[in-house]
């Protein structure tokens, strides 16, 4: 069974993420790709989700999946039930992931049974392109990143971080992209399982038309 939780914001994770496994989280292994962040200045979440973890008592492993090869990735996550990518800048991420071979690895993970668990950029790379990273009026550096295709794990694209203040513009974007568009607040999470997404978190869903 493929299972991908995809959120909006790393700490709902604690609360999402336990809720969605049948057994304690404490009894299994954690890969906590943490590459993302290299393309952010502020990477103090890090930090706290880091220290939540420990307090947790979960058995996590950070990885950097950047200049990795997949063989190498291949041994680092072979043991992990759980893969959680975390958020960052996603063209950074989705660079890494396909120059590393981690596209390859994830997929045949996620097939064999692992868990994925994405956090807002981690989230992005699951879809078929990363086009709402463009989006936003507040441009990101996009470090080289030419083509936008995405791993397609799932059939939608996600709107993560959603304001009030965003629904002009993602109205107007709505309308010129050719796949269906998810949003979630910084509250919400979709749990996708064999193709079904269905969405947790606070509040109901968020749709508006194009």
């Amino acid at each position: 069974m493929k299972t991908l939780l995809l959120s909006s914001s790393g700490s709902t994770i604690f609360k999402f993420l336990p809720s969605i496994i049948n057994k304690p989280i404490t009894q299994l292994k954690l890969a906590w790709i943490t590459t993302a962040s290299k393309g952010v200045d502020d990477v103090s979440y890090l930090e706290r989700h880091k220290q939540k973890m420990i307090e947790l008592g979960w058995n996590f492993t950070e990885v950097d999946i950047e200049g990795k090869t997949v063989e190498t990735l291949r041994n680092l996550l072979k043991d992990k039930d759980i893969i959680h990518v975390e958020g960052g800048n996603t063209f950074y991420l989705l660079k890494a992931v396909k120059e590393s071979g981690f596209d390859k690895v994830i997929k045949e993970r996620i097939a064999g049974g692992v868990v994925y668990v994405g956090s807002s950029a981690g989230s992005y790379i699951m879809c078929p392109t990363i086009e709402m990273s463009t989006w936003k009026p507040d441009a990101k550096p996009r470090y080289g990143l030419t083509d936008l295709t995405g791993l397609n794990q799932v059939p939608f694209l996600l709107f993560v971080h959603y304001d009030p203040k965003y629904k002009k513009l993602l109205k107007q974007a709505i309308k010129k992209t050719k796949y269906p568009v998810k949003i979630l607040t910084d509250d919400q999470a979709l749990l996708v399982k064999n193709g079904k997404a269905e969405l947790i978190g606070e509040g109901s869903e968020i749709k508006l038309a194009a």
